[in-house]
């Protein structure tokens, strides 16, 4: 098998792929290391994988499932593990995977219970982590809305650990039509306000029915404009002496106490 430098064009077109405007142009992203390449190939979206050279031992068993797979696999040197990679240590395999969003109606399907809605979020980690606290849950699909980070970004993708292979996720750019697409499909539109009337703590009877999260920008929160829509706007009640919780862990909380309360309701 030849392995593959860092100037064979099949490299450096998967290397492109590390830019937004080729994502969108291609439609198609990277994956990179062995468990998001592993669910990945999984989900059957895997066009072709590469991986160095040296690293044949340590992802054997992913390299096994990309052929039973009958996808290609490439041997590359570490040169050209460097350039496909945004990280500062490779993992040394990557996958070129097509890109996985829907549309929104597609993502909710026929009767969702519980859905993630990131509007205008940013930080591709945090974007990750609710994509992954979301699947962790067992949430319907993930929504993001506005001027969002794009889930095909390579520290999204990492940061959802394979979560983004396993549930459906859509980009909506207005606002104002996905959460009137969320509520068309029967759901609740909760918001996380800090000054909200309802605390978390006190909102079983509205976690109980079809619900739709929607976390607001890292900065900035969601807008007067959204929170005023939405059916509900809640707390998360704070004991101690922290000022606020950072975005991924108030997304945890809400969408954990909906699936719990959920699923005792649906029990009962």
């Amino acid at each position: 098998m030849d392995t593959l430098t860092e100037r064979t064009p099949r490299v450096v077109s998967a290397v492109k792929l590390l830019r937004a405007a080729e994502r969108r142009k291609t439609g198609r992203f990277l994956a990179e290391g062995s468990n998001s390449v592993a669910e990945a190939l999984h989900s059957g979206v895997v066009e072709e994988l590469f991986f160095r050279a040296d690293s044949i031992d340590r992802n054997g068993v992913v390299l096994d499932l990309a052929r039973t797979s009958g996808v290609r696999t490439h041997a590359i040197t570490e040169r050209a593990a460097k350039g496909l990679s945004d990280t500062v240590t490779p993992p040394g395999i990557v996958a070129v995977c097509r890109t996985i969003d829907v549309d929104v109606d597609t993502a909710l399907g026929t009767a969702p219970q519980l859905v993630a809605v990131p509007v205008e979020v940013s930080e591709p980690g945090n974007a990750g982590t609710i994509i992954r606290v979301a699947d962790a849950v067992g949430a319907d699909s993930v929504v993001l809305l506005g001027d969002a980070v794009d889930p095909h970004n390579g520290k999204c993708v990492r940061a959802s650990a394979g979560s983004l292979f396993h549930l459906p996720i859509a980009r909506e750019r207005s606002v104002s039509a996905g959460v009137e697409a969320l509520r068309g499909h029967g759901l609740s539109i909760l918001a996380t306000a800090a000054d909200g009337e309802i605390d978390l703590d006190d909102a079983d009877d509205i976690l109980a029915g079809p619900t739709a999260w929607l976390f607001g920008n890292e900065a900035h929160g969601l807008s007067p404009d959204v929170v005023a829509g939405a059916d509900h706007r809640l707390r998360i009640p704070i004991h101690g002496r922290a000022e606020s919780l950072n975005l991924a862990t108030a997304a945890a909380i809400c969408l954990y106490t909906s699936a719990r309360v959920q699923r005792r309701s649906r029990r009962n």
